[in-house]
């Protein structure tokens, strides 16, 4: 795809047009990309993941304080990690397809870079820092307001999954939790593991993943959701 067509199509996606269309592009570019252009080392997106990563823990702040009035500041700080931390930006990443216009090295897109954790995190705050100089403060607010703090209970609901799925199975089942990996495909450097969360011997959620935790916590997710609905009934 065309770099202009891209950007355009990103722009539309959370609703916000960049003046300068470079600091867009920037943050798009990973280092390993930047490297096999013979590009100076600058034109990658770390600076603005180091300036979307403070970005992000000002508006996080403003909002925890100002949403739990009695919360002590250690909760509050427990409570920010949480909401930031390298999963949950990853999370908030996958939501916008974001993995699908960053620019990688060949050797990082063959190892499944598109889909990791730490780099979607890493470009996630990248394009925070490029709304913030481009658009102010308040724009770079109104970003992380929609696509980072928004639907708060459900991401909650995806990464306390185990935590959450072993209290329900304790509190309701006579059977133990467990988690059985089922299929393991794929090379090392790029691995797809398949988990069933199991009560018993009876299977109640499945997940995929490219770590066996990663796929255990959308079996978990899997299997709350299912739960759910049939208490629901």
């Amino acid at each position: 795809m065309k770099r202009e067509i891209l950007l355009q199509e990103f722009e539309q996606k959370i609703g916000y047009t960049f003046q300068n269309k470079d600091l867009l592009w920037q943050a798009f570019c990973h280092s390993s990309f930047i490297n096999e252009m013979r590009v100076k080392r600058g034109e990658d997106n770390e600076r603005l993941e180091f300036l979307g990563d403070a970005v992000l823990e000002l508006v996080s702040s403003d909002f925890i304080f100002r949403n739990n009035p009695d919360m002590p500041e250690g909760k509050m700080t427990k409570l920010r990690a949480s909401m930031v931390c390298e999963p949950a930006l990853a999370y908030c990443a996958r939501d916008l397809k974001l993995g699908d216009y960053l620019q990688l090295g060949k050797g990082e897109e063959l190892t499944g870079g598109r889909e990791r954790d730490s780099i979607l995190s890493d470009a996630l705050e990248s394009v925070i820092g490029a709304v913030y100089l481009d658009g102010g403060f308040t724009n770079a607010k109104e970003f992380v307001d929609r696509f980072v703090l928004s639907d708060l209970d459900e991401k909650k609901l995806f990464f306390d999954s185990k935590t959450i799925l072993q209290e329900i199975v304790q509190r309701d089942y006579e059977e133990p939790l467990s988690y059985k990996l089922v299929k393991e495909e794929g090379p090392d450097h790029n691995k797809c593991f398949t988990v069933e969360a199991q009560i018993g011997t009876k299977t109640i959620g499945s997940g995929s993943g490219r770590t066996k935790k990663a796929a255990e916590m959308e079996a978990a997710y899997q299997a709350i959701l299912k739960i759910r609905e049939k208490e629901d009934k």
